[in-house]
């Protein structure tokens, strides 16, 4: 279906911007000679990746596998500054794959961890810590809550037979 391009666009948004953010992070904290992050942070790409392939074809695994994938984040977080941008395209899984209500929580929790991670980082809290993974947050949801409601309407559209035949 044609509408469901934007939605399929932006899944792979989050993967890629993940991707890169994970690729930035490990050449990073090799640079600084820090290995065992660098490490951590090759194993969560590839439990990402798993999770990934598994959050399709497994309905249970969704929740499960964010939750793993959330630890790694949040250990990986804590072990060095470039991990904790990683919040961000997780913030769309959670979007994705968890009732509204619990993706809200999730939301807001993971923002809140990555505030409170990057300012341990940098020793304070600067407005920019605090204005910047909010802004983010709030426009990652919001990009996730449209492209969900278009995708909606345009299944309905299509169940009433109201929608464009191809």
């Amino acid at each position: 279906m044609m509408m469901d391009i934007p939605l399929r666009l932006l899944r792979w948004t989050a993967h890629v911007t993940a991707c890169g953010l994970l690729v930035i992070a490990v050449i990073t904290v090799l640079r600084e000679g820090l290995v065992a992050p660098a490490v951590g942070g090759v194993l969560f790409g590839l439990a990402y990746a798993a999770a990934l392939v598994c959050w399709r074809r497994v309905t249970w695994w969704g929740p499960v596998g964010l939750g793993v994938v959330t630890a790694g984040w949040a250990v990986l977080a804590v072990a060095a500054p470039p991990f904790v941008w990683l919040a961000f395209p997780l913030l769309f899984a959670y979007l994705e794959l968890l009732p509204l209500w619990g993706a809200m929580f999730g939301v807001a929790v993971l923002t809140s961890a990555a505030i409170l991670a990057a300012a341990w980082h940098a020793g304070e809290f600067t407005m920019a810590l605090v204005v910047g993974p909010g802004a983010g947050a709030v426009v990652v949801t919001l990009l996730a809550l449209a492209c969900k409601a278009l995708h909606a309407a345009t299944r309905s559209k299509a169940s009433d037979g109201a929608g464009p035949k191809l």
